[in-house]
């Protein structure tokens, strides 16, 4: 078991759109979700969105879009992101072998995509307090059949303080202060 490596990691934003992030009874979700965009981009970590069918659900949360202007969309109808053209092919030409998963909702689009990813080889950590579902027992569930499908369950301080290593790193006091 491994932790997760800001050489090595890509972080995958799956559908953290305006209307899903709405009926969430969980409102740390979408704030999380901000927290670890946030840090990525300080840490210019790679990072993929995906939106399931903008049109009708929004685009992603502002703050998110804000956090990383150089992140790369990707729109899609299918529940795991793999299964789309193209998707698969972008994810090899960033050459990251870890996938930081999270978003909504967690039992459908988080969960087919990281099973996806697995199969494809890649290691997958899925941030437990930046998914969401609209039902706990949902969420737990995914969260359980992930960890038996070999994937990593974590949180968004295991994530920001294994991406940054060390506090000498020289953006600790900027991404530390993401959470206090």
């Amino acid at each position: 078991m491994n932790t997760i490596n800001s050489k090595d990691a890509l972080i995958l934003i799956i559908d953290v759109q305006e209307k899903l992030v709405k009926m969430l009874d969980d409102k740390t979700v979408g704030e999380s979700a901000v927290k670890i965009a946030k840090a990525a981009g300080i840490l210019g970590i790679p990072s993929v969105i995906t939106e399931q069918y903008p049109k009708g659900l929004g685009s992603t949360l502002e703050e998110i879009k804000l956090a990383l202007p150089n992140a790369k969309y990707f729109e899609k109808t299918s529940f795991s992101a793999v299964k789309e053209n193209g998707f698969s092919e972008l994810l090899k030409e960033t050459g990251k072998k870890q996938i930081v998963i999270f978003g909504i909702e967690t039992h459908i689009c988080v969960l087919q995509t990281a099973f996806d990813l697995i199969k494809e080889g890649y290691e997958v950590f899925a941030v437990k307090n930046a998914s969401g579902s609209r039902c706990e027992d949902n969420k737990n569930m995914a969260l359980q059949r992930l960890r038996h499908a070999g994937c990593q369950s974590v949180t968004l301080e295991m994530v920001l303080f294994e991406l940054l290593e060390s506090s000498k790193n020289p953006n600790f006091k900027e991404v530390q202060a993401l959470i206090k």
